[in-house]
């Protein structure tokens, strides 16, 4: 198995900073975080004060009744959701610190997204739906085929690359959207409910897929969810209700210091020309 590589060149960028000198710092330090959205005339609290560590290269569950805020949660530290209240360190740096700009490169960069509704390009077939955000990375297209490659290789679906979404089953669907994930090669893949539309066979085989992707890749996985089945293949699991955590293994310490703004962005000034 190829392990990743997060240098994409030789120039030491931020994301070449954050990868290397961090690599022990949590992947995220949650802090008091409370988020709430009107519907209509009512207003609704999601999240009420919730405070943990989220370790790297660890699969995470995240479980929980419908509406506890399983998916606000993620949603926050996806960066979809701005923090009302609260603060989310992303490998030791405030993301309240970010500018709309370097959002969107966290997003791009660092953040793979898999969500139960797959969100594949139907026009496209499964190799481009997988090279789609890549190119708009700006990466060549050798270094783009290189990880497509070895993305759906992961997945087993090399062999259906030519093929259009909607001649595939939903089972593989869902792989070519890890598929496409993977190939960002981010730091964290946010998961929401993965397996939920699929039968139980098929939610093990992508799970499996998951499972190797923290052992083999060394990403980091956070799956929200309400299958037992699910939760079998996690490091550590998280329960949430009314917007609260339940139970979990992940109480905060914040024994970690978090990096100043000023240090990262000195280094996120020197890029490739």
């Amino acid at each position: 198995m190829i392990v990743l590589y997060f240098f994409l060149s030789s120039c030491y960028t931020k994301r070449d900073y954050l990868v290397g000198s961090l690599k022990n710092t949590n992947l995220f330090s949650v802090r008091n975080l409370t988020f709430s959205y009107t519907l209509g005339a009512r207003k609704i609290i999601a999240l009420k004060g919730i405070s943990i560590e989220i370790p790297q290269q660890q699969l995470i569950t995240l479980s929980g009744p419908s509406g506890s805020g399983k998916s606000t949660f993620l949603h926050l530290l996806g960066l979809i959701e701005s923090v009302q209240e609260g603060s989310i360190y992303f490998l030791g740096e405030d993301m309240a610190g970010y500018s709309y700009q370097q959002q969107n490169r966290i997003r791009k960069e660092y953040i793979g997204f898999v969500f139960q509704r797959f969100h594949l390009i139907p026009v496209l077939t499964v190799e481009e739906n997988v090279a789609y955000f890549l190119l708009r990375m700006g990466l060549s297209r050798k270094e783009v085929k290189k990880r497509v490659e070895h993305a759906l290789r992961l997945v087993g679906l090399y062999e259906h690359r030519h093929k259009k979404p909607f001649t595939l089953s939903g089972g593989q669907r869902q792989r070519v959207a890890l598929a496409r994930a993977i190939a960002k090669r981010p730091k964290v893949i946010l998961a929401d409910e993965p397996t939920a539309n699929l039968d139980q066979e098929t939610g093990k085989q992508i799970m499996q897929i998951l499972r190797k992707m923290v052992d083999l890749e060394g990403i980091s996985i956070v799956i929200s969810t309400h299958d037992p089945m699910v939760m079998g293949y996690a490091d550590h699991q998280i329960h949430m209700t009314d917007g609260k955590l339940e139970d979990g293994d992940l109480s905060p310490s914040f024994a970690k210091e978090s990096v100043p703004a000023s240090n990262l962005e000195e280094r996120s000034l020197n890029t490739c020309s």
